[in-house]
């Protein structure tokens, strides 16, 4: 009776599954019309664009969850979208599975949240091999129970592409091949598994079918398909975000690979020191990303030499070596994030087109890259730290004789240096061609330096510079001979209630009026005259010092005369330095002739400014008024000297 009832349970769980496996062919039938093919975008971890990823173009609306536990994510004639799949439900699964034979309209397959044992794993490997599906994704696996050697038959099978996400693997302790052996030998074209701690793959055991493999984000190292031979047909081989260190490693492990044409190694360890052994790459390789690694300069020595498209950013590059790498078939570089002081050459890379250098260390790119570049159709250096002066001037220029190939001009070209020029974009930044111009700068210093020289010259001509210059250098010799000779000095003491000067063409007027009214009668005064008093053996200008300092007063006989006087302009400049030293109040100034301003030199400067400031006593013509004169006179010079000499001084022209 238990048999009985058993049988009757079974065959009615049948019927209902094959009543529902009909009504989904029937029912969905109308839909044939609005299906649309999968999207043949990249999916986000990088699997191959011809994997189709289910679309949700028929899902209920609440995720109907009938009696079998799991949950219908899509349902479509082609597609069929399943989730939470477990030990429970798993036979079902794939009862209903094994009614997709060959040549049913079921194509893609997708499962996740899958917890399930090794043997349970495989039957559903198995049956998938052996339906219509040709693209199986399989997301977040958990396999529960031990893994062990599964004798799996790939013969008389569909599936194209293979996507598995996430599998976990409970047990610590099995034999790795069991598990690797299973992938490594599927007979199919395009193979996925990312994200789930992989540490290796087996090399096939015969000759594969695979032309895609992607294994991003796993734990692979270099040991990978070390000396394999059995994937002559591999076109396409991802290994992002894995554990690979040596890039002449990686080079021996496509240099098997007869027919591999894109390798995606980005964002590994890898470094290379340029060791004597030479790297060997696949020769076919068209298409290699290395970026986000640890590669210097050194990497230019181990790189494909038929490679097209070169992706080497976010590295340690810091210049490309010249002469060490010719990769004539390169068309476009990528360096962007390297530490680049300057852009690179294309001497080893003779059919560039496309070159990018955005965020490095350059401050003042070449102006004459696209001379040394001509093929190149396209640049992209913005984000970098450009260093606004007079060179970066020259690449300003470029920019608009390229024709467009800056890309990501104007807004990615801003100046960093100097502080006051950060943050202005570099089609904002001018300089003066004479700023830039280190020679038109020169020669214009050179020809305002000549023209102050020359204005110097006339100045100090026009104003007798040089005179002045020479009585200060008399002065001065003079006071230091007196300073260094004290005995042969007869003293400072005033000897001399004036010193008279004049020029010789009024020596009569002198002779004849000034020096005996002065010297004889009441209130006798000493005067220094330079026939009297001048020593014999000392030059003129010590003789003419030494009367103005040993004489209380220095008397200056003006007219036309005294002005054209060499000795008078002397005598004049010395007295009025001593009048500033000493702060006294000791010239007397005597107008014998008016004297008319055209005449005065341009030298008697001094002169001119004393008529302006000072009181002078002026020659009258009335004989009535000399009395008045000689009376002022003696009054200016009027003083007790504490010696008495006999001796006259006067003045020679």
């Amino acid at each position: 009776m238990t048999q009985k009832m058993s049988f009757l349970r079974n065959f009615f769980l049948y019927k209902c599954l094959f009543a529902l496996t009909f009504w989904n062919h029937i029912s969905l039938s109308v839909e044939d019309e609005v299906f649309t093919s999968a999207s043949n975008n990249f999916p986000e971890d990088g699997s191959n664009q011809k994997i189709k990823s289910l679309p949700l173009q028929y899902t209920n609306s609440h995720q109907s969850k009938p009696n079998f536990d799991w949950v219908v994510i899509e349902n479509t004639t082609e597609s069929l979208s399943l989730s939470e799949i477990t030990n429970g439900n798993v036979k079902i699964l794939v009862t209903l599975l094994s009614n997709f034979r060959q040549g049913s309209r079921l194509q893609n397959l997708t499962l996740t949240n899958v917890t399930v044992d090794w043997n349970a794993l495989m039957k559903i490997f198995q049956t998938v091999w052996h339906s219509s599906i040709e693209y199986f994704n399989i997301n977040c696996v958990t396999q529960l129970s031990d893994v062990e050697r599964y004798d799996f038959d790939y013969s008389g099978t569909s599936m194209k592409a293979l996507t598995v996400k996430k599998i976990v693997i409970t047990d610590l302790y099995f034999t790795q091949d069991d598990l690797y052996r299973i992938f490594a030998d599927m007979n199919i074209a395009e193979m996925t598994i990312t994200d789930s701690d992989m540490i290796h793959m087996l090399c096939p055991s015969s000759e594969s079918q695979f032309r895609y493999l992607n294994f991003l984000k796993n734990d692979l190292t270099d040991f990978l398909f070390q000396k394999c031979d059995n994937l002559h047909q591999l076109e396409t081989l991802i290994l992002q975000k894995n554990k690979f260190e040596s890039l002449l490693k990686v080079s021996f492990m496509t240099s098997r690979m007869k027919s591999l044409k894109y390798l995606d190694m980005s964002s590994n360890l890898l470094r290379h020191t340029g060791a004597d052994t030479q790297c060997q790459w696949a020769e076919s390789l068209a298409e290699l990303d290395l970026s986000s690694n640890q590669l210097a300069d050194a990497v230019f020595e181990c790189l494909p030499a038929n490679v097209r498209k070169l992706g080497l950013h976010n590295n340690q590059i810091s210049s490309v070596p010249k002469g060490v790498a010719e990769l004539k078939s390169l068309e476009e570089l990528n360096l962007a994030s390297n530490r680049l002081a300057d852009l690179p050459g294309c001497g080893g890379f003779p059919s560039l087109q496309f070159l990018n250098v955005e965020m490095n260390s350059i401050l003042t790119p070449s102006a004459d890259f696209f001379q040394s570049c001509p093929r190149v159709r396209e640049l992209q250096a913005g984000h970098n730290p450009f260093k606004c002066s007079c060179e970066l001037q020259a690449f300003i220029r470029l920019e608009r004789q390229s024709g467009g190939k800056l890309a990501g001009w104007p807004a990615a070209y801003v100046c960093e240096y100097p502080e006051g020029l950060r943050g202005t974009e570099l089609k904002d930044f001018h300089l003066s061609q004479l700023a830039c111009n280190t020679t038109l700068l020169l020669v214009t210093a050179l020809l305002l330096m000549l023209v102050l020289v020359a204005a110097v010259a006339f100045l100090c001509i026009y104003l007798d510079v040089p005179w002045y210059v020479r009585m200060t250098w008399q002065w001065t010799q003079m006071k230091r001979r007196a300073w260094h000779n004290p005995r042969g000095d007869p003293g400072t003491v005033l000897q001399f209630h004036a010193f008279i000067s004049y020029s010789e063409r009024d020596s009569l007027w002198v002779k004849n009026e000034l020096i005996p009214r002065l010297e004889k009668g009441e209130g006798c005064v000493q005067l220094c005259q330079h026939e009297r008093n001048f020593i014999p053996g000392k030059s003129i200008v010590e003789n003419i010092i030494n009367c103005i300092e040993k004489s209380y007063k220095s008397i200056f006989v003006l007219s036309p005369n005294f002005v054209q006087s060499e000795w008078c302009h002397y005598e004049l400049y010395f007295a009025h330095h001593k009048l500033f030293s000493e702060n006294s109040n000791s010239l007397i100034l005597i107008l014998l002739e008016p004297i008319p301003p055209y005449l005065i030199p341009a030298r008697y400067h001094k002169l001119k400014a004393l008529m302006a400031k000072r009181t002078y006593l002026e020659w009258p013509k009335e004989r009535s008024k000399h009395a008045l004169f000689w009376a002022n006179l003696r009054a200016a010079i009027s003083i007790n000297l504490p010696t008495a000499d006999e001796n006259r001084c006067g003045e020679t022209d």
